[in-house]
């Protein structure tokens, strides 16, 4: 792993006004942010991702801040991440290879195994419980099926690309071979591919999903069920931040916070 994040404590953003007006309230803000952490790692230097997108690397192995840019909408909070990496991969956009959740901390993402026993017309629906316990299987979430093999080219078996060119009972274009895709899931000489769905924004509880998988002629497999899984939602970042007053002699800083 090219990366590392042990060792990378008390990560914090602190957003820069462009200006300050007499009283000490800024007058704007610029959507840049002070980016500040601590770290035990010696030797390293340190990226900064935002919403999972490269946004800035220091440049000595004692820095511990940054100035990035971050997003002006207020609508979801901003997720700064902080990793270190070695000299020669500073400048190096490692964000494919960080596992970054939605900003919408609200939904789920469920990852499937596509097996090439799957049949090549064969669709999955995903039904989930609501909150309530029981899953709905009358009602997908899906708005329509979702096409296993929307590639045919990626379906391996016989007669199913170049005939007689494949290994035995096996005709495979672009299909998932040996240690190219979820090593050890699928069958023998042959791995699984990995497809992930995520889910619309879902309110503060606790859900449990199923999954079913529809063959070309209307036949459903029995549900694969996941445990529940607890969804909080982030909290709205505040419109506005201003300091009302500062008290010299208690050393106190009055904040006036708008929704």
């Amino acid at each position: 792993m090219p990366f590392l994040r042990d060792g990378i404590e008390d990560v914090r953003a602190a957003v820069l006004p462009d200006a300050v007006e007499v009283g000490g309230r800024s007058a704007a803000f610029s959507r840049t942010a002070l980016v500040t952490w601590k770290s035990c790692l010696e030797g390293q230097l340190y990226q900064i991702y935002v919403n999972g997108q490269f946004s800035g690397a220091t440049v000595d192995p004692h820095q511990r801040r940054l100035v990035v840019q971050i997003p002006s909408s207020f609508e979801a909070a901003v997720r700064l991440e902080v990793v270190a990496v070695e000299r020669t991969d500073a400048h190096r956009d490692l964000s494919s290879e960080i596992r970054y959740a939605p900003v919408h901390s609200a939904r789920v993402r469920l990852t499937l195994l596509r097996h090439q026993s799957l049949p090549a017309a064969a669709t999955a629906n995903i039904y989930f419980d609501n909150g309530t316990g029981g899953i709905d299987y009358g009602a997908p979430l899906n708005e329509t099926p979702i096409p296993l093999w929307p590639c045919w080219q990626d379906k391996a078996g016989l007669g199913l690309a170049q005939f007689g060119l494949g290994d035995f009972g096996y005709d495979a274009a672009a299909a998932i071979g040996l240690g190219r895709g979820v090593f050890g899931q699928g069958q023998f000489g042959l791995d699984a591919d990995a497809i992930e769905w995520t889910s619309p924004i879902l309110p503060l509880g606790a859900y449990r999903f199923g999954v079913k998988v529809v063959d070309g002629l209307g036949h459903e497999s029995p549900a694969c069920e996941t445990e529940p899984v607890t969804v909080v939602p982030a909290a709205r970042p505040a419109s506005g931040l201003e300091v009302t007053a500062f008290d010299e002699q208690t050393n106190q800083l009055t904040l006036c916070v708008r929704d």
